[in-house]
């Protein structure tokens, strides 16, 4: 096992399992996955942010040519994370929609709809961001559970933008962090990836038209990156 430098730190890695990295944090063994999300094996829980589900829709309707297809994308890779974890409970932290428009477009709220009712019996519990607050009131149908951050569950306080003071770890999202990787031949590659400090852990952003915004480390921050295939520590 590693600890963080100096012996200060939360994490503690243990070992890597077809692509997840299993590690200690405070005290709970978790998954970072290259899904973008982190299982809690104990209560069968999986956090994911920034989902920006309709994204596409509330840009079309803004006047912006995009394909469709993004969101329908998107839900699939979240089942299909769902059912290799087997969690019961989804816990997003913060904008789990785009817009107001997003909520209106009657097609991508079709897919959103059918995909609830074939997850009926996962528990969906969101903890708004601002994205979300923008977008308005969900429909009944969706059976979200709305638990307004911060909110103190277990080891974890859970909140959608970074920062504050809190005894829990802070498990968040809204920066959409990414790093940017260089190899010896001037090439470079910009990769999402999990941005931890002593005191939070701010999570990739899950949608796939969400883009990343740079994180430069510090001297107690760690780096896990996601390929799409592993999770591996920077």
């Amino acid at each position: 096992m590693k600890n963080w430098p100096g012996g200060c730190g939360p994490w503690r890695l243990i070992l890597k399992v077809s692509g997840d990295l299993i590690v200690e944090l405070r005290g709970e063994e978790v998954r970072l996955c290259p899904e973008r999300v982190m299982f809690w094996p104990r209560e069968k829980t999986l956090f994911v942010a920034d989902l920006h589900l309709g994204k596409a829709a509330a840009l079309r309707a803004g006047g912006m040519p995009l394909p469709g297809g993004s969101t329908l994308h998107d839900l699939e890779r979240l089942d299909a994370v769902l059912q290799r974890c087997g969690a019961e409970r989804l816990i997003v932290l913060g904008d789990a929609f785009h817009a107001r428009a997003s909520l209106r477009a009657e097609g991508t709220m079709q897919e959103i709809l059918c995909w609830r009712k074939r997850r009926e019996q996962v528990e969906i519990i969101l903890v708004p961001g601002n994205h979300d607050r923008r977008a308005g009131q969900l429909p009944q149908e969706l059976d979200f559970i709305i638990c307004p951050g911060p909110w103190r569950w277990g080891p974890w306080t859970l909140q959608h933008e970074p920062g504050g003071v809190s005894e829990g770890h802070i498990l968040c999202g809204h920066l959409h962090p990414g790093i940017r990787l260089k190899g010896f031949g001037r090439q470079s590659l910009s990769l999402p990836c999990f941005y931890s400090e002593p005191e939070q852990t701010v999570f990739p952003a899950f949608g796939s038209l969400t883009g990343l915004a740079r994180v430069r480390p510090k001297r107690l921050s760690r780096i896990f990156v996601v390929t799409g295939e592993e999770v591996i520590e920077k």
